[in-house]
């Protein structure tokens, strides 16, 4: 079991049944702030990102090993009634259970949600799945690009002239583990004052529904689908990304005041006094003149030399960067958003406290039934 220091989260003990990414990445937070994760992994294989690429050079994944850190695993059977027994004397002394399996797996287990929390009135019990526990589609198998697709996100990403595009990385599955953090955690002060456990369902797609804002909002306010419009905002100008003398960097200016200082710094005063881009509606309205003109001067020059004018003038700027030039910021070393674990490198905790350790969880990621001998010791029947 890992040490848990001064970690607000110390004490709490997670019967972890998910697997890939929406549960592991929810759990793994809970372990981050210090809460007991044992893994339930099935055996021979275990989860399924074991075998998910890339591999680190001693062939480990490192899909498995960026969110399964700060764990306990132990393999079982659960159609086989000895291991099920053990599974069910866990959840016993739990807190929280957590699951991504399809609707309706856990009841054929003999381990309904609704019934597990009626036996452990105090126990919070989290279901995650593709499109939640109710409704016509709860059945049905998802993957994030299919959730993607079917929120509208991906109708609304990209460029007008493209096809509509997967955000580049899996926003549905992430999306869902990270609301199913908050959820847990607010059953989890909801019992404090009620002594009252409950069941919980996340899904995939509503998150990304909850997530869609302005495509959500020209919807049902506006009445019209959303069209792709590249990396420009919807509603501001300017506010997009420009293309310079190497490569682009993003100008975001949100006011009056601030255009007027991208104007002097630019050398485009004249730019102020024209009524097209009087107004923040007439920018908007008249951006592809606007862009023309702005990048037309900032083509003169690179990238980092506008951005560190722009910056000086303060105007919210940066340079669109790749993965590792972002994971070589001072920012995000100071920030310890990229931390050493086992000797390799792996994103840290984004969730700081002034009162709590906020270093993620330090035990590496589990081998297959790493725990398995020590925690059936642990649970075996009395």
């Amino acid at each position: 079991m890992q040490a848990t220091g001064n970690k607000p989260l110390a004490g709490i003990t997670v019967v972890d049944f998910t697997h890939v990414l929406s549960g592991p990445f929810c759990a793994m937070m809970l372990a981050d702030q210090g809460a007991r994760v044992i893994k339930l992994e099935r055996a021979g294989t275990g989860d399924d990102s074991r075998q998910f690429g890339p591999f680190y050079d001693n062939g480990t994944s490192v899909y498995f090993y960026f969110v399964n850190r700060g764990k306990e695993s132990i393999a079982v059977n659960l159609k086989n009634p000895a291991d099920l027994e053990l599974v069910k004397r866990m959840i016993a002394g739990a807190d929280i259970v957590i699951e991504n399996f399809r609707p309706g797996t856990m009841a054929k287990l003999g381990l309904a949600p609704e019934d597990l929390v009626k036996s452990h009135p105090r126990l919070i019990v989290c279901s995650i799945s593709g499109f939640g526990q109710t409704g016509p589609m709860s059945r049905e198998p998802a993957y994030d690009t299919v959730v993607q697709a079917l929120s509208g996100l991906m109708s609304v990403t990209g460029f007008p002239e493209g096809l509509p595009t997967r955000v580049g990385t899996s926003i549905g599955d992430l999306a869902a583990g990270m609301f199913a953090y908050m959820a847990i955690l607010t059953a989890l002060m909801a019992r404090e004052r009620t002594g009252k456990g409950t069941t919980i369902d996340v899904a995939m797609l509503d998150g990304l529904i909850a997530l869609l804002e302005h495509g959500l909002m020209d919807a049902l306010a506006k009445h019209f689908n959303p069209t792709r419009i590249g990396n420009r905002h919807p509603s501001i100008s300017p506010f997009d990304a420009y293309t310079c003398k190497d490569r682009m960097l993003v100008i975001c200016c949100g006011t009056d005041a601030l255009f007027g200082r991208l104007c002097e710094v630019l050398g485009l005063g004249d730019l102020k006094g024209d009524d097209r881009f009087a107004s923040n509606e007439k920018r908007n309205e008249n951006q592809a003149a606007l862009k023309g003109a702005m990048e037309k001067v900032l083509k003169q020059d690179s990238a980092e030399a506008w951005r560190k004018k722009l910056e000086s003038a303060g105007i919210p700027v940066g340079v669109v960067q790749t993965v590792e030039e972002a994971e070589e910021m001072e920012q995000i070393r100071v920030r310890q958003m990229i931390v050493s674990l086992g000797g390799r490198k792996v994103p840290g905790n984004p969730m700081k406290f002034g009162a709590y350790d906020s270093s993620p969880a330090a035990m590496v990621p589990p081998a297959l039934d790493k725990d398995g001998a020590t925690l059936r010791k642990e649970f075996k029947a009395s």
